[in-house]
């Protein structure tokens, strides 16, 4: 029963699924890497931070914007994992896939839920930062829906894809960063004999992933945070946005990295995790081709 388990397939929304159970368990440490990004002076650390929003704001603090990542990954993760496990299996499987062909493949994918995840995005960074603000300047979104009816009421619809270039290309990096990684380091693991389709497999091949993902994707990501939670009017564009963090010099760009690797490598490895026994508990067993 457990090889046929491995042999299983996984439907085409189980990364959505996964990724937001995911979301729910490391949200903390993303608002915590969201307000550590749109400093601009960066003498805060993760630990006052940390203490700053406890004292001001209660426990329930760092749970700010969690329906808003939820519905960024049932949005965004549902696409690429879908996207990229659908036309993966319509590939040839009488041998592996090379990777260069994973990784267009990832890249494809994580285009196209970039530019879906937009406005859940949108409203996740703005909710999660929404603490750090005076009280007169918040916008005390009540969920996630009312940030997105809210943003196209008084913003217009086109607001909710502010950022979506910046997002777009940060969720290209991600993408490949983690799944076509991902599947490339697990089908060299089996592969050679050194290990097996099992939970250590998944977890070393997952924080792998989550290392080259966070290398790829923090740049990008610093200034999509910017761009997200930018007041109307103060960035002309991304060449602005890029001028304006490379003023705090070449690690202005790597702000937040620790915070961001910490919260993507457990993001990851759970997603993955989650994705693999969904999968083998609740996926489905090819049928056989005719010759």
């Amino acid at each position: 029963m457990a090889d046929d388990k491995k042999k299983r397939l996984g439907r085409w929304y189980f990364g959505g699924v996964a990724g937001a159970m995911a979301a729910c368990c490391t949200h903390p440490l993303d608002l915590l890497k969201v307000q550590l990004q749109t400093q601009q002076q960066g003498k805060m650390t993760i630990g006052q931070l940390s203490l700053k929003i406890y004292k001001n704001d209660g426990i329930f603090a760092f749970y700010n914007g969690v329906s808003a990542s939820v519905l960024r990954q049932l949005t965004y993760s549902t696409t690429r994992f879908g996207i990229y496990e659908t036309v993966k299996k319509q590939l040839p499987q009488d041998q592996p896939l090379p990777f260069y062909q994973k990784a267009l493949l990832a890249g494809f994918a994580g285009a196209c839920g970039g530019l879906v995840g937009t406005p859940g995005d949108l409203v996740n960074v703005r909710m999660q930062n929404d603490s750090k603000l005076p009280p007169a300047e918040r916008r005390n979104y009540k969920h996630a829906l009312d940030g997105l009816i809210r943003i196209s009421k008084d913003e217009g619809v086109m607001k909710m894809f502010n950022g979506a270039t910046m997002a777009t290309s940060r969720a290209i990096l991600m993408t490949i960063g983690q799944l076509s990684f991902y599947d490339q380091i697990k089908q060299t693991l089996i592969s050679s004999g050194i290990a097996d389709d099992n939970l250590k497999t998944h977890f070393a091949s997952s924080i792998s992933a989550a290392s080259v993902a966070t290398v790829m994707t923090q740049p990008l990501d610093v200034m999509k945070t910017r761009m997200m939670n930018a007041a109307p009017g103060e960035f002309k564009g991304i060449a602005d946005c890029f001028l304006f963090t490379a003023k705090l010099g070449p690690m202005g760009f790597f702000k937040g990295f620790i915070p961001a690797w910490a919260r993507l490598a457990p993001h990851t490895v759970l997603t993955f995790i989650f994705f693999e026994q969904l999968r083998m508990n609740f996926g489905y067993t090819p049928e056989p081709k005719a010759n």
